[in-house]
């Protein structure tokens, strides 16, 4: 089955899987939107997510409500794709809100945090505990209304072009990575720069950037990385469980009927879950091409003095959040850690327990 094919399909059956709340009204106009990406066009895993949910949503509205998307540079630049939502040249935006980082700090925990949440964590938050309302005051600010669309799971450290051994090693290297993780690595001693996916490979094949970490094998190997780096550590610390979201306008948003409302939600919901799904099936298999076939030396995690300093670095960067933020950014720390202080106990107590249990003792 072609990927067109597979997409059509899995729009389909989310109309199937949404039909109770997604009933277009009889004789109502129809709408088209435009959604602007981060990612190139049919990138795995997150371009992929994007274009589904847009499928999902024009199939389950049966039309009614149509989503054209645009991929990173087909109509702004991937990281204006969120200033075209707000100035009007589109109805949709895809991709991370730590992209955004510089319009408020509180937005960067919507994605992913150093040594903080991960994927499920992440949604009972944002889901159970309060998470989406401050999100909503965070995107009241600028006209916008945020949803959860996607998760990536735990991501990769990055691609190094030698071991690192010790804190020494990270002094002054040129480094992409967005977000608070960019902030802790910053702190670590790197030079930080954040960048698109599209022009990540270039720079490092340029030697304008000695390091990169974007997402993870699926994602990675898509876009080469192995061609100009060999060392790989497939274990991030300061993204545990990294969230793409789908940003409207918010105006624009509440104009529409109450079924097309709850549509986008639930769409968005289920997309959060899909993609999850996808990276992980994809990241093991894509991890195995890279070691086999490319020669890419994967090193699990960073030597333990590494990812202490940055734990330590981490917890500086949280109380001086909490401490100078603004107040709304204060509000966003502070219902975070609340909110991980509770899910942390079943992922650390159980789950966690589990997972060492197994590792330990089950082979097949």
């Amino acid at each position: 089955m072609n990927r067109r094919s597979f997409i059509t399909k899995a729009g389909i059956a989310g109309a199937a899987g949404l039909s109770t709340v997604a009933a277009p009204a009889v004789a109502q106009r129809k709408i088209t939107w435009r959604m602007v990406t981060t990612w190139p066009k049919n990138f795995p895993g997150m371009g992929v997510g994007a274009q589904r949910l847009a499928d999902r949503i024009t199939a389950a509205s049966a039309g009614q409500l149509t989503v054209q998307v645009f991929s990173a540079g087909e109509l702004v630049p991937a990281l204006q794709s969120i200033d075209a939502v707000i100035d009007g040249g589109a109805e949709m935006s895809h991709g991370a809100a730590y992209y955004w980082q510089n319009k408020s700090t509180a937005l960067s925990f919507f994605t992913g945090v150093p040594f903080g949440m991960t994927s499920r964590e992440l949604a009972a938050w944002v889901r159970y505990l309060g998470g989406q309302q401050i999100w909503d005051e965070v995107y009241d600010q600028f006209g916008l209304q945020g949803f959860l669309s996607g998760d990536t799971g735990t991501q990769a450290g990055g691609w190094f072009p030698k071991e690192i051994k010790s804190l020494d090693d990270i002094k002054g290297l040129r480094f992409r990575t967005p977000g608070l993780g960019g902030q802790v690595w910053g702190k670590l001693g790197a030079s930080v720069t954040n960048m698109a996916a599209g022009e990540i490979f270039q720079a490092l094949q340029s030697g304008a950037l000695d390091a990169a970490e974007f997402v993870g094998p699926y994602n990675d190997l898509a876009l080469g990385f192995y061609k100009a780096r060999k060392i790989y550590y497939t274990s991030s610390f300061i993204e545990p469980g990294l969230a793409t979201e789908l940003v409207v306008n918010k105006k624009k948003y509440q104009a529409l009927p109450k079924n097309l409302q709850d549509l986008v939600r639930d769409v968005c919901q289920a997309e959060y879950d899909q993609v999850a799904s996808d990276f992980a099936a994809n990241d093991p298999r894509a991890l195995q091409v890279l070691v086999k076939d490319h020669g890419v030396q994967a090193i699990p995690q960073f030597p333990d003095s590494v990812v202490e300093a940055a734990a330590k670095a981490s917890t500086e960067l949280f109380a001086s959040i909490r401490d100078k933020g603004d107040a709304l950014t204060k509000k966003t720390a502070e219902s975070y850690v609340k909110a991980l202080d509770i899910v942390r106990t079943k992922t650390e107590g159980t789950d966690a327990q589990f997972v060492a249990a197994r590792t330990k003792y089950f082979k097949l």
